[in-house]
């Protein structure tokens, strides 16, 4: 007998993520199993962040008893619509251990997880598009950590057409992917004003920033090899489109960044310039551009979500974006 756990990671009891459907791809019976923690203080369902693990072995030892129940449901024997598609099976199953356990499921997963807590210097603020982008690109059968190659051909294609915006269809070809639901998704998150054309440079940040979310330099070369002249500078306005789509919102004011990094008043900025402005600003984020805009209309919030049990970002579903409302577009 082989014991799995399904998620890939330890989350915070707060829901039940998506479910990797490695283990039901043989479509045998599964055994599911659910544990519950009836503790004061719950240093158990510890996360990659949080107290570290000296201090949640401190914490533990400091309760009298630490308790874990163990439920062994019925087994769950898959019907043959679900051993023809684990996707399908796998979802079965995480519904029936969320009843058991009394939560909600979520369509997040361990890698969105990784994207919305990356630690690169550009935190993605809780009303992000960047998460659905990311669910949309798996929805395509891409893997975003194996994305890197295809990255460098999307980038050199998108260089090449430079300000050209594309419709559907040539975004279908552009991708080499066929006209579908998924697609014509992914498509509206970047059609700014509706009018059925996108700029192919935003896609190719987003997708970088999905790729690599901690490497946030890396990401604004690569946007600023995108915008930039032929002397290799890009304008406020450019800044301002690579900031909007790096991190998925509709509104952002750089003004006070673009100023600090052009101290020699031209107009317009290298990324050297930005690149030597962020070693002695590491922390420019902060500093200029969440510092005036935290609670603002430009939907620029902390991405510091309740944590349940004190030691986890809640990404229940009541915390996440109603599945039922359109889709968040990058501009409106």
């Amino acid at each position: 007998k082989i014991m799995i756990f399904p998620e890939g990671t330890c989350t915070n009891r707060s829901c039940l993520i998506t479910f990797k459907p490695g283990a039901f791809i043989p479509g045998v019976p599964v055994q599911p199993v659910v544990l519950r923690y009836p503790n004061k203080l719950d240093t158990i369902t510890w996360t990659w962040q949080g107290p570290g693990a000296l201090e949640i072995l401190w914490l533990t030892l400091c309760q009298f008893h630490n308790s874990v129940e163990i439920e062994f449901l019925p087994v769950y024997i898959p019907s043959e619509e679900e051993r023809k598609n684990p996707v399908l099976y796998a979802n079965n199953v995480r519904r029936v251990m969320a009843e058991a356990l009394g939560v909600s499921v979520t369509d997040y997963t361990f890698e969105d997880c990784q994207l919305a807590l990356a630690e690169g210097q550009l935190r993605l603020p809780s009303d992000t598009c960047l998460l659905e982008f990311a669910k949309l690109v798996r929805s395509l059968g891409l893997k975003p950590e194996t994305l890197e190659d295809d990255l460098d051909k999307y980038a050199a294609s998108a260089m090449k057409m430079k300000k050209e915006k594309v419709d559907l269809k040539e975004f279908s070809a552009y991708l080499e992917f066929p006209v579908s639901h998924t697609l014509e998704n992914m498509f509206a998150l970047f059609d700014e004003n509706e009018d059925g054309i996108i700029d192919i440079r935003e896609f190719v940040i987003a997708l970088s920033v999905v790729c690599k979310p901690s490497k946030t330099l890396e990401t604004i070369q690569l946007a600023f090899q995108l915008y930039q002249s032929e002397n290799g500078t890009i304008t406020e306005e450019d800044l301002a489109h690579i900031l909007k789509t790096a991190m998925g919102v509709s509104q952002i004011n750089v003004t006070h960044l673009f100023r600090a990094v052009d101290e020699e008043e031209k107009g317009e900025i290298t990324y050297d310039d930005f690149y030597r402005f962020a070693e002695l600003h590491p922390h420019f984020a902060e500093d200029y551009l969440y510092a005036d805009q935290m609670g603002a209309e430009t939907g620029l919030e902390t991405s510091s979500l309740s944590a349940p049990n004190g030691i986890c970002t809640d990404f229940s579903p009541e915390n996440a974006e109603d599945k039922n409302k359109p889709l968040q577009k990058k501009l409106n």
